[in-house]
């Protein structure tokens, strides 16, 4: 079964980061690579990236006249947003929360678990012709 494992960060952790010393910064980097590559070996790994923060993410809408209309987005008022994610292909439900709860508990300041809210989806496919 296919999963999309999400991970969401709120401004404060953003912000955080900025203050980590560089040896937290590599811990929690080292940690995401390692991460990475078990998930790999294990054969689960489809597909992972990290994403920029808001402040570079747009919102387009069609404009009725065939040019894209774009404004800057999120919403500011958002209190979380999604910072990084995988694609994994799983036995089930509960190897997809393993996983979740291992990425949650990427290091942080100090090497303390971090914590992270990690959604996790199961991925449906493409709809069916005809339905």
């Amino acid at each position: 079964m296919k999963y999309m494992i999400m991970m969401h960060t709120g401004q404060d952790a953003t912000e955080g980061i900025a203050n980590w010393s560089q040896q937290d910064v590599k811990r929690h980097l080292e940690f995401q690579h390692d991460f990475d590559r078990e998930l790999r070996v294990a054969g689960e790994m489809l597909f992972n990236e990290g994403l920029t923060f808001p402040d570079q993410a747009r919102i387009v809408r069609h404009d009725g006249k065939g040019a894209p209309a774009v404004t800057d987005g999120p919403f500011p008022e958002a209190k979380e947003f999604l910072i990084g994610f995988w694609i994994v292909d799983c036995a089930g439900p509960e190897r997809a929360y393993e996983i979740a709860a291992k990425a949650s508990s990427a290091p942080g300041k100090d090497g303390q678990p971090l914590g992270i809210p990690i959604e996790v989806r199961p991925i449906v496919g493409p709809p069916q012709a005809g339905a």
